[in-house]
């Protein structure tokens, strides 16, 4: 990480005493990835490998429903007659509640919450309604799952300028959501 500021807890943050600076999206990426990869003792590869993921796919989009739902209030308290977020969440469980895969409902889902971001003003909303977005998505391609997580990620820090109560304490509910669903598995 380059800067001068100190780090703490995720290499992805610059922080200055308690306010964050700086999240490098790909270095949170990647941060995700590797952490993925070892909970579900997958290879990590610098790139990401799709059909790596493909056998945990229910696991992930439950993972990414529940990254997505954590954050959702930002966008809800913002935008409360608006539930594009919400009903794209509620198509990922549906989905791996069921098995059943219409891809024209999963990216109208997954559209609708993107499409609900881009209204949104206020970063902590943006970056939620896109989580929801990622998180449908995550039923067509595995490794959605990641963008749900990063923008939950995102989404967590926006809303809070204070470390703890941001980024790294949403990556670390996450990744305990995640080796949750993996050890019931």
């Amino acid at each position: 990480m380059q800067g001068l500021g100190k780090k703490r807890g995720c290499p992805s943050l610059t922080i200055w005493g308690d306010k964050m600076q700086k999240i490098k999206p790909i270095v949170l990426l990647h941060d995700v990835c590797k952490s993925v990869s070892e909970i579900l003792d997958k290879p990590f590869t610098e790139g990401i490998d799709h059909q790596v993921f493909k056998p945990d796919q229910e696991i992930l989009a439950l993972w990414a429903a529940d990254c997505a739902e954590h954050v959702l209030p930002y966008f809800e308290d913002k935008w409360p007659n608006d539930d594009r977020p919400r009903k794209a969440i509620e198509a990922c469980r549906r989905w791996a509640a069921t098995g059943v895969f219409k891809m024209a409902d999963i990216r109208k889902a997954s559209l609708d919450a993107h499409a609900a971001a881009k209204i949104a003003r206020e970063d902590d909303a943006k970056y939620a309604a896109h989580a929801a977005g990622q998180a449908v998505a995550t039923a067509h391609v595995p490794t959605h799952s990641l963008g749900a997580s990063l923008y939950g990620i995102r989404a967590a820090a926006a809303h809070s300028s204070i470390i703890d109560d941001g980024l790294v304490k949403e990556r670390d509910w996450q990744m305990e959501r995640l080796r949750s669903y993996a050890k019931d598995a």
